[in-house]
């Protein structure tokens, strides 16, 4: 659970691998953060924007693209050798902890995210049967983090 409070401590947050589909879990996990008020940036290099039925965001291509990478966590919601590309960027403009969403890891994937940031989560834990999944574990992190949130429509 430290290395979520770490995750929810950033002032920041992206998700590699947003999506306009609803039925992908980029799209998901994006209105997940819209919907507990927290600044997110969507990472998708093919699509300017991603809808959302109360607000549209621009995407940035890429984690170096970020405005504050050093202050924003980055959930990763891509296959594991794009996560990998992912990290390694992700690392050299300084984001400081990754949250590894389920199907997004291979163990090279794992070895290199603990081996380069200051939290990572993923794997075995949280409530879910799959692993740490924001959907699933986040309102708990962002509670264990004293995060202050409030609800909004998707």
């Amino acid at each position: 659970m430290e290395a979520v409070k770490r995750f929810f401590s950033s002032p920041r947050f992206a998700v590699a691998g947003a999506s306009n589909d609803p039925a992908k879990f980029g799209y998901k996990i994006l209105a997940w953060y819209h919907q507990h008020s927290l600044p997110v940036t969507p990472l998708n290099p093919r699509a300017a924007q991603i809808n959302l039925p109360s607000r549209v965001y621009e995407t940035v291509a890429s984690p170096s693209k970020l405005a504050s990478p050093t202050q924003t966590s980055l959930s990763v919601v891509t296959p594991p050798p794009v996560t990998l590309q992912v990290l390694q960027e992700a690392h050299s403009v300084g984001i400081p902890a990754v949250w590894l969403q389920p199907g997004t890891f291979d163990d090279r994937v794992l070895d290199y995210a603990r081996g380069h940031f200051a939290a990572v989560i993923a794997g075995d834990g949280g409530v879910g049967y799959e692993g740490w999944c924001v959907l699933v574990d986040g309102e708990e992190g962002l509670e264990a983090a004293g995060v202050q949130w409030t609800s909004q429509r998707l």
